[in-house]
């Protein structure tokens, strides 16, 4: 082959390598059904929709679970517990077909977590006005709640709120937006408050964020640490 010729198949050698690693690497994971991306060893736990990426098009969040026999434990006051942990796939809904958005196949804890003296918290998976929200409620002790957008090709934590309750009286709240870098505390002043007549004292503060937390990084939700904001 003269220099001519191989000159002339270099642009062609770049294309054809080109088209080959947007085919292997770039392609999203497509397929027909949610439940067609369910992996090995588990099963649809709760099924969400919503629209998550502002097309008006009701996208889908399955909630899995491990079916993983030896993380079946007994114990002597509730019996058996399944204790498999649970996960979350999120799927864009493209009218004929789903692409894999995102997938965190153990971040959740299982519902049959021991919660010692106390039961273990509720989580509840909700979409609204394109925002993802992770909550978990804990009775007359109160909640706290995660909250997703889809940007920068993930899911990132924008918001965390939590509230700390004894029964019906709310004695503090914490509100975190990591948009704008600013967390509010509310401190209930009112010793005697019964509920709904608590006095609130305010306090806004700045925090420091390097980087916004992914959902598809998160290993374990029970370790996120968002006393440190």
């Amino acid at each position: 082959m003269g220099n001519y010729e191989r000159y002339a198949m270099k642009p062609l050698l770049t294309f054809l390598m080109t088209i080959l690693t947007i085919t292997v690497f770039g392609q999203v994971e497509q397929k027909k059904n949610p439940s067609d991306f369910l992996p090995n060893g588990y099963v649809v736990f709760e099924k969400v929709t919503g629209d998550l990426n502002k097309d008006g098009i009701d996208d889908c969040i399955l909630i899995i679970k491990g079916t993983d026999k030896s993380k079946i434990v007994k114990d002597e006051n509730h019996g058996e517990s399944d204790r498999n942990r649970r996960g979350i796939i999120i799927l864009f809904n493209k009218k004929d077909h789903y692409e894999l958005a995102l997938k965190n196949y153990d971040c959740f804890s299982s519902e049959n977590e021991d919660g010692g003296v106390y039961f273990a918290p509720e989580l509840s998976i909700e979409i609204n006005k394109g925002n993802l929200y992770a909550n978990y409620g804990h009775g007359r002790y109160g909640y706290w709640k995660y909250t997703f957008r889809f940007q920068n090709s993930d899911f990132e934590l924008i918001g965390y709120d939590q509230s700390d309750n004894h029964g019906p009286v709310v004695n503090s709240e914490i509100s975190i937006n990591f948009l704008s870098r600013k967390k509010l505390e509310r401190l209930n002043t009112n010793e005697s408050a019964e509920g709904g007549d608590e006095v609130f004292k305010e306090t806004w503060k700045n925090i420091n964020v390097n980087r916004l937390i992914k959902l598809s990084e998160i290993k374990d939700f029970d370790e996120l640490d968002m006393k440190i904001y």
